[in-house]
């Protein structure tokens, strides 16, 4: 089936802890953009009942201010464009989960570390339509490594760009379309791999399988 640049999104979720010791992840950022690196939806996610113990500001720069319902995004607007959702306030899981769901059906899915995505969001996806920059095995060979690899030196070893410097927290936006600029650098091969019926991916961990239809 022919594919165009419509077909594709990026996606990437930060987390914050909920429970004893904050050590189970919740849902509390969300950002999707298109082929080019247009932000298509990103918001934050209202905790709602569940208490969070831990923010994981270090790492995520989200603070509890950000995820009240009265939290505005200061470099943000509502946009006019078709398709294209910018939130000026937390929304509850509910909402941000059928938005994304909209939003991802029928696309090819990039990303890195998708199955933690998934997981936090709740939405099974085709395993045939994602492409996880984690799990490509060229990637790896090329570093000669066969673990995972982290995203910052996929990019930097790959490509020579700084994603994440030292010291600051992650934003969604910038992971979204750092992944989706691999995957467009490597589509050619990656896509006649497929298409050749080899896929070139490693697999998800197994307790993460419900993550994939």
């Amino acid at each position: 089936m022919s594919r165009t640049e419509r077909d594709y999104v990026s996606l990437s979720c930060l987390c914050v802890g909920v429970g004893p010791g904050g050590t189970t992840s919740m849902l509390a950022r969300v950002a999707i953009v298109s082929w080019f690196g247009t932000v298509q939806f990103e918001a934050f996610v209202s905790p709602g009942t569940h208490v969070v113990t831990d923010y994981r500001t270090s790492i995520t720069g989200i603070t509890e201010q950000d995820l009240s319902s009265r939290t505005s995004f200061s470099c943000l607007v509502f946009s006019t464009l078709p398709h294209v959702t910018y939130v000026a306030e937390a929304l509850p899981f509910n909402t941000v989960q059928q938005r994304v769901a909209e939003l991802i059906k029928g696309k090819v899915l990039i990303g890195h570390c998708l199955w933690n995505d998934l997981s936090v969001l709740g939405i099974p996806h085709p395993a045939v339509d994602t492409r996880d920059v984690a799990l490509y095995m060229p990637f790896r060979n090329s570093l000669k490594v066969q673990q995972m690899i982290g995203l910052p030196t996929l990019m930097w070893s790959l490509m020579s760009r700084e994603i994440q410097q030292a010291g600051e927290p992650i934003h969604p936006v910038e992971n979204a379309r750092a992944a989706m600029d691999l995957y467009r650098s490597y589509n050619g091969p990656w896509e006649s791999a497929i298409g050749k019926a080899n896929w070139p991916c490693c697999l998800p961990p197994d307790t993460f399988s419900r993550c994939y239809t």
